[in-house]
């Protein structure tokens, strides 16, 4: 799974597809992607997006990308070089941007509507989108702020799973969460432990970044 956040080459593709029973696993269903600020993890959801959405060109299943529209714009991704920017695959990509906790509750509270489920979704900077103060007042508590992303994530959780059920034999829908650390470990790990199944972590050196799974 790690592979997907990286440019696939037609060899590794083709792996992906053969070894499908791996990544398609109850336990690489929800995920994290977690590292400091400005490691390039925008980019590295861009490339999973772009690799899965390429490997569900037969079936024609969409990949949905949620994020800030004014922070992506600020800090676009980078792509690989070996990247056509005109490639037919992004047209599977959909963006979908909000501003706040609640345009993520809205989509995933509307995610059994949907006729066709997504082969990903993903989040970018999700625990950006709840801000301190707002969920403190919401929920007249000083841990208001995780009590809203304990039921944001529940709520997602619960969206993946009936659509994961309902799509039977096809390749189940992920979601990919992403969210900035300060220090060795996510600020929110005892949360996240709880709802997401695979957490990966960006570890810098001095010559270059990388990634590593927790399990």
């Amino acid at each position: 799974m790690v592979g997907r956040f990286f440019l696939s080459t037609t060899t590794t593709t083709k792996q992906h597809r053969q070894n499908h029973h791996f990544s398609s696993s109850s336990d690489q269903q929800i995920m994290l992607l977690a590292g400091p600020p400005s490691c390039g993890k925008t980019s590295l959801l861009f490339q999973f997006a772009f690799n899965t959405a390429l490997d569900n060109t037969n079936n024609n299943n969409k990949v949905v990308f949620i994020c800030n529209r004014s922070k992506l714009e600020n800090k676009p991704p980078y792509f690989s070089k070996s990247i056509d920017p005109s490639s037919d695959v992004f047209q599977r990509i959909e963006m979908k941007y909000v501003e706040d906790d609640q345009g993520i509750k809205k989509y995933f509270a509307a995610f059994h509507l949907l006729k066709t489920f997504p082969a990903a979704v993903i989040v970018d900077d999700f625990g950006d989108f709840f801000d301190d103060s707002n969920c403190q007042a919401k929920y007249n508590n000083q841990r208001g702020r995780d009590l809203a992303i304990v039921r944001t994530l529940a709520l997602c959780r619960n969206a993946i799973t009936h659509a994961n059920e309902r799509m039977e034999s096809r390749p189940p829908c992920k979601l990919l969460l992403s969210d900035t650390q300060h220090g060795d470990t996510p600020r929110l790990l005892f949360i996240y432990k709880r709802w997401v199944h695979s957490i990966f972590t960006i570890k810098g050196t001095q010559s270059f970044n990388h990634v590593t799974q927790k399990l």
